[in-house]
């Protein structure tokens, strides 16, 4: 590994950590969706710092290639996210429909109250 891949693995990482962070500072991103990131940010320093770490890991669970085990790791941390959006999504869309009904519920009623108030007078 040459000391500009090395550079940039690092540089990479500290970059992602870094915007993840000031986006919860900015309230652009919320803790729970964070921890994703963060994680994968903190793995990729990880690995940055000690490339030996992904060797060691690789040997640990029997791959052959170490850039075959971040591919894998990459992509299930993707997927960890993309099933915690949809739970979420799922979660909005059925208060959403709730919601809806509440108010066309809240509009009906206050229509009657109308029409009730304009016989009485």
């Amino acid at each position: 590994m040459t000391i500009a891949t090395y550079l940039l693995g690092v540089f990479s990482a500290l970059l992602t950590l870094g915007v993840v962070i000031e986006m919860l500072r900015r309230r652009r991103l919320r803790e729970r969706h964070a921890v994703w990131w963060l994680l994968a940010g903190t793995l990729a320093l990880l690995v940055g710092l000690f490339p030996d770490i992904l060797g060691w890991a690789a040997s640990l669970v029997g791959v052959a290639v170490p850039t075959n085990l971040i591919f894998f790791v990459s992509m299930a941390v993707l997927f960890l996210v993309s099933i915690q959006h949809s739970a979420e999504l799922t979660d909005l869309e059925t208060k959403t429909r709730v919601l809806a009904e509440t108010a066309a519920l809240q509009q009906l009623r206050i229509e009657e109250l109308e029409k009730s108030i304009r016989k009485e007078s």
